[in-house]
Parts: C-alpha cells; sequence; structure tokens
C-alpha cells in the first residue's frame, strides 16, 4: 500500500505520519513546502521517520499551489491514498493578510486534485481534511453541525477551506474521484506551533505572561471549542480508510465529522493545563488572564464551534484516549526540558 500524505511535516501531518509507521507497513510519499510551520522537517525527524523505516518514506519539498512537475509525478508513480492536509491554518494570520491562505488552500487543492485525477483508477480514495470553521459559529442552544450542513464561513481562513471542499465534492462528482472530506475540530498534541492555543498557555504560564481568553461581549463567557489530540484524528483518519465506502456501484463521495470527546470552554482549559504543570513542576505557577471580546473587536473570531460526531461513531469509531488523559499527557511532554525547543518557535 502506497499512501501520499500532503503537509506531512506539519503537525497533524506528521502524527499521521508517525500512525501509520506504527500501525502499517505501508509505504508513504510525503509532500510538503517546508514553510514556517513545518519548522523545515524537525517533526519528521524527531519522530525517527527517516530512520530504521526500511526504505518506507519519501519526501519531496513540495508547494502544491504550483503545479506538480512531471518528473516529480513520475518518481512517485502510483498511489493508492492521498491524505490531502497541506493548508495555510491560523485565522489571525489569514486576516492579516489572505493571499496566502487562497493559494494555498484553494489553488493547492486543486493541484492535489489534479494529481487525484490523473492517478484514474489506481486510486482508492482521496480523503481531505477540513475544519469545523466552514460552519461558522454554533451559538448556545443551536444543535451541533452535520456533515452537509449550511456553510458560514466568517474569516478568510474557513472560507477557503470551504471552498476547497466545494472543489473537492466537484472533482469527486465530475472525475469520479473517490472522496472522503473529514472536518476536524481543534486539534492538539506534541511539536504544535506555539502561535496555536495549548502550547501557547503552555508557553505564557511557563513565562508568567498574561494569557488571552477570547470570550463574548460581556466578558465573562470563554469560547469554547471541542479538542481532539492529533494522533485520535490520525486514527480516526486510518479507521475511515479500511470502514468507509459505498455500495451498488456509486461513486464513493463524502463527509465525516471528527469530535474531540467533550467541549471546554479556553478559560476552563487554561486552569487545567495550569493544574497540570503546577503538579509537575512542583510548584504553584503564576496564572495572569484577560477577558477580550474578540468578536466585537475583530470580526472573524467565532465564540464557538460545535459538530455531530455521531456519523462516524455509528461506523464504529471513537476517541481511543480520553481527553483528559491525552492533555495531560501532552502539556508534560511541553515542560519536559528535552522538548523545550518547540515552546521557542515564532
Amino acid at each position: 500500500m502506497k499512501i501520499l500524505i500532503t503537509g506531512a511535516a506539519g503537525f497533524i501531518g506528521h502524527h499521521l505520519v508517525e500512525h501509520f509507521l506504527k500501525t502499517s507497513d505501508a509505504h508513504l510519499v510525503l509532500f510538503d513546502k517546508l514553510g514556517y510551520a513545518a519548522n523545515g522537517m524537525s517533526r519528521l525527524r524527531d519522530i525517527n521517520a527517516f530512520e530504521q523505516t526500511k526504505n518506507r518514506v519519501d519526501m519531496y519539498a513540495i508547494d502544491i499551489s504550483r503545479p506538480i512537475s512531471p518528473g516529480v509525478e513520475k518518481e512517485i508513480g502510483s498511489v493508492d491514498y492521498i491524505v490531502h492536509m497541506a493548508a495555510e491554518t491560523h485565522v489571525d494570520r489569514s486576516i492579516a493578510d489572505p493571499r496566502p491562505f487562497v493559494e494555498s488552500n484553494v489553488v493547492g487543492t486543486m493541484e492535489v486534485l489534479e494529481l487525484a485525477k490523473r492517478q484514474g483508477k489506481n486510486l482508492k480514495m482521496m480523503i481531505y481534511m477540513c475544519t469545523d470553521e466552514v460552519f461558522g459559529p454554533c451559538y448556545d442552544g443551536a444543535p451541533p453541525f452535520k456533515e452537509w450542513s449550511r456553510y458560514n464561513s466568517t474569516n478568510p481562513y474557513s472560507a477557503t477551506k470551504a471552498a476547497a471542499e466545494e472543489l473537492c465534492m466537484a472533482w469527486a462528482n465530475t472525475y469520479g474521484i473517490p472522496m472522503i472530506v473529514i472536518h476536524a475540530m481543534n486539534n492538539f498534541g506534541e511539536r504544535q506551533h506555539p502561535e496555536k492555543f495549548v502550547p501557547g498557555v503552555v508557553r505564557k504560564l511557563l513565562r508568567s505572561e498574561l494569557i488571552t481568553i477570547h470570550c463574548d461581549g460581556t466578558k465573562t463567557k470563554a469560547g469554547a471549542r471541542s479538542y481532539i489530540h492529533a494522533r485520535n484524528t490520525a486514527a480516526a483518519i486510518n479507521f475511515l480508510m479500511t470502514k468507509a465506502g459505498v455500495g451498488n456501484g456509486q461513486k464513493l463521495r463524502d463527509k465525516y465529522n471528527i469530535v474531540g470527546e467533550k467541549e471546554v470552554d479556553n478559560l476552563s482549559l487554561v486552569v487545567m493545563i495550569h493544574n497540570i504543570m503546577s503538579e509537575t513542576l512542583g510548584r504553584k505557577l503564576d496564572m495572569n488572564v484577560d477577558m477580550v471580546d474578540f468578536h466585537s473587536s475583530r470580526p472573524g473570531h467565532d465564540l464557538r464551534y460545535s459538530l455531530n460526531g455521531e456519523k462516524l461513531k455509528a461506523l464504529g469509531w471513537e476517541p481511543p484516549k480520553t481527553f483528559e488523559d491525552s492533555l495531560r499527557k501532552t502539556v508534560n511532554w511541553m515542560i519536559d526540558p528535552k522538548n523545550m525547543q518547540w515552546m521557542l518557535l515564532d
């Protein structure tokens, strides 16, 4: 089995690589442009992706927003699966400069779809990793969004992901590419860039810096998310590769939500991280928080997202690890001195 993974040197991408290396004998073809978020190939080296893998990994420095060269395509040959994870992902950066997000997330997805189209009948499945943010905010009392709920993108990042998702559905329908779209919620885990919430909180607690909490207009209700460890997301993707499909000669063209075990508001999450760190370090850390109404001051920040995960659950999948266990293990990994370099990224 040969699997092509785009964005493989990124945060979720490298966890998926590690998952396949540990749980399968698949040959992995990895694409990444090695931008700031990838930190070169540091994550892949940290998981020993290039050592003791019996030549199972081929790495290509590829910017998917540019056409994939015939030479590279010849080198990779036929693949059984494509997992398309490469994307620009940070909402603040998309608000400041949306162009890279359009180029990577929309144009880049088109280039990957064209590669998938050229694979023809060799390709068993393409999986596109989307986000809960395409549905927009889920207000208190509203039901969680299902896989085919209507889009309501509220920032450039989510708009480009929604556009790419529509391209995937169109290519699946028009060209017969077997397609699964997944909507993932907030992933966390080892080697995550500190611009993201969990490692950002860890870094600020270590430095006794002010922690900003996204909240409502009253500055009393913190924003909420469902958090899931990236290894659990990788397990769900692997599960879908083996379990998802259709019968009666129909084209594979479906969507699944990958949902965290529970919803946690960001203030409670900060307290949990603070308590874990204080216990492990043997001293009570300073915790300074500032409740900020981001939504009113900077349109594009949504207070709450929520997805319905019953479809994937009905197929037989549940997160293999609890949220609390995953969070404790991750935070303790982050504050281990030998891993501290990941707290220093800009």
